[in-house]
């Protein structure tokens, strides 16, 4: 095998890679990316089906950001339409708007609804009960919290639970985002787009070719970072999600919006349903005979290829913190993005991180210690 050889080598095409990938060409250094996937853009994929449906490959995308720089920056790579995700669940026989308005809350808990002083919470089950009225939590919490995580939300950290959210509106949107939008042209041309003109390899698998791959200045690694080091301090834990498609020729659409959860354990293991002509420009969608639906169901993968949620519990805190601690150690690799740092991110807070280890690369500044799991 021949000898990949860059100043930069960048491992991941995702959206941190691609950023960082950018920023380096952008500025005239020598950058190379290699991705042991056979497409540009990591999780932020999607694909047309024969319908003419536009599905996201590994669930929804919603690009929502209150930063116009950022804003400005994504769309340098593709027009955006505007898209307000909209989400209801599935509850009791009924679709519930999520989040939760206020006539709902008085509904079921009474006008004058307050949270019992419970001390400090000690895990997500406590501090939510300690937000809202035991029957939303109930309803709409419990079941998805555990279908999603596989384990007694009791057992997860309390810092997941967030903050609960209650709108005056009747028909809430899901983001107050400032900007929000979909790639007119998908994502998986906007990602090919955002690399376009950087030398790339795909379906390589830098882990495997360590040997194959020379970084005279540095190399940033955008995977798993207990799988750099092959997990010789144990594994850290992730959650997916197994994505199953179905067509309904003759339905012009199935539910009332485009994301529809199930938190209910009776229900059945799926944790939400998509229904893709929902996120499309009206125009478009009006046009398409038939409908595609995707339920999703939870499961903990082995292959790092389908990694997608670090667990929120303290084993694995510790754990990562142990490896990111050796992994500052390493004066010529950064280790860095969703997987690399083991928090979760969304589009825009994985593109705002990207800039900012663009910057400290260009700059030399890149040996800030780094904060994972949140």
């Amino acid at each position: 095998m021949a000898t990949i050889s860059a100043d930069y080598v960048v491992v991941g095409s995702g959206i941190t890679g691609a950023t960082i990938a950018r920023q380096l060409a952008d500025s005239g250094r020598d950058v190379v990316v290699v991705d042991r996937r056979g497409h540009l853009g990591g999780n932020v994929h999607d694909f047309e089906h024969p319908s003419g449906i536009r599905v996201h490959t590994f669930g929804p995308h919603y690009f929502r950001t209150n930063s116009e720089s950022l804003w400005g920056y994504i769309n340098r790579f593709g027009a955006f339409y505007p898209y307000r995700a909209r989400v209801k669940s599935w509850v009791s026989g009924k679709y519930e708007t999520w989040p939760l308005n206020r006539s709902y809350i008085v509904s079921v808990a009474g006008r004058d609804w307050k949270p019992e002083p419970v001390g400090q919470p000690e895990n997500f089950e406590q501090a939510c009960l300690a937000t809202m009225p035991s029957v939303v939590y109930d309803r709409f919490v419990r079941g998805y919290t555990q279908k999603q995580w596989g384990i007694s939300p009791a057992l997860l950290e309390k810092e997941l639970a967030g903050r609960f959210e209650v709108s005056d509106g009747q028909e809430p949107y899901f983001s107050r985002h400032s900007r929000q939008g979909i790639p007119q042209e998908g994502y998986a041309a906007l990602m090919r787009r955002m690399m376009d003109g950087i030398p790339h390899l795909l379906d390589f698998d830098y882990l495997r070719h360590r040997e194959s791959v020379r970084h005279k200045k540095k190399l940033i690694f955008t995977g798993p970072i207990d799988e750099f080091f092959a997990f010789d301090l144990g594994k850290l834990k992730y959650r997916a999600q197994r994505r199953v498609h179905e067509f309904f020729a003759e339905k012009s659409f199935a539910q009332p919006v485009g994301q529809v959860n199930n938190p209910g354990l009776e229900n059945g293991a799926f944790i939400r349903t998509l229904e893709w002509k929902h996120m499309m420009p009206i125009h478009v969608s009006r046009s398409i005979q038939g409908t595609v639906l995707t339920r999703e169901y939870p499961f903990t993968p082995d292959d790092p290829n389908e990694y997608e949620y670090p667990f929120p519990d303290s084993s694995n805190r510790a754990l990562y913190a142990r490896y990111r601690e050796r992994a500052s150690q390493l004066s010529d690799t950064l280790i860095c993005g969703r997987l690399g740092e083991y928090r979760y991110l969304d589009m825009d807070q994985a593109m705002a991180r990207a800039l900012m280890w663009s910057q400290q690369l260009l700059t030399g500044t890149d040996r800030r210690p780094v904060r994972g799991f949140q």
